[in-house]
């Protein structure tokens, strides 16, 4: 396991955007696990739009933050190891915000599926919590923060053959690529002073030791 030390004042609603299919091979994507540079602590927090579940544009902009953001990247609704994380989730993510810290977990997904994707003991754990999800399909956000990568054919293969898994529109259908799970804690002055990343997708940093690190870094 790998850790680095290293929303809502910070996150501007935005008009109603198209989604337009960007070209396979953006520069901002790694081209494989092995490639991507995550940005590190210290570095200023990049700008970026992601999507909510109606389809509007929402975008992060670390100039205007008032309070502390941790941003949790996350596959999709399809991952089991994700609707894991989310569930474990659950037991801090009011503990978190109590910290006047906002929270936000940007993922593959299209919007409109957003939360229905989710496995049902994941809704039922996440009710009522402020569990602020968003589309990041054209891995906007990821990109700008060094966590997204192109999948090897196999990879890519194996998803696509998952029936029961809606990938239509996601990161993958449009770029073959996904982002790495990962956490980016985004300081009130836009600097990152904690950051998370394992390239085994399956390890994930335990609610109780992110507490912690927020407690810590913010």
């Amino acid at each position: 396991m790998s850790i680095w030390r290293s929303p809502a004042a910070g996150l501007i609603a935005v008009a109603m955007l198209t989604f337009v299919r960007p070209v396979l091979g953006d520069p901002g994507i790694a081209a494989k696990l092995d490639d991507i540079e995550p940005l590190q602590i210290g570095a200023a927090a990049p700008t970026f739009t992601v999507y909510r579940e109606n389809g509007s544009g929402w975008t992060f902009d670390p100039a205007g933050l008032q309070r502390p953001t941790l941003i949790i990247f996350y596959r999709g609704g399809w991952c089991g190891a994700c609707n894991e994380q989310l569930r474990d989730m659950a037991a801090v993510i009011q503990d978190i915000e109590d910290l006047d810290v906002d929270v936000i977990f940007p993922n593959g997904d299209r919007p409109e599926i957003l939360y229905t994707s989710l496995a049902p003991e994941t809704k039922l754990a996440i009710e009522g919590l402020d569990y602020q999800l968003f589309s990041d399909v054209d891995l906007n956000a990821a990109s700008a923060f060094g966590v997204a990568y192109v999948l090897d054919d196999e990879t890519l293969a194996r998803y696509r053959s998952r029936e029961h898994w809606d990938l239509d529109d996601s990161s993958i259908d449009r770029h073959d690529a996904l982002p790495l799970p990962s956490i980016f804690l985004v300081t009130a002055d836009g600097k990152i002073a904690f950051t998370y990343h394992n390239p085994n997708t399956r390890i994930r940093l335990s609610a109780t030791d992110l507490l912690q690190a927020v407690r810590e870094n913010r």
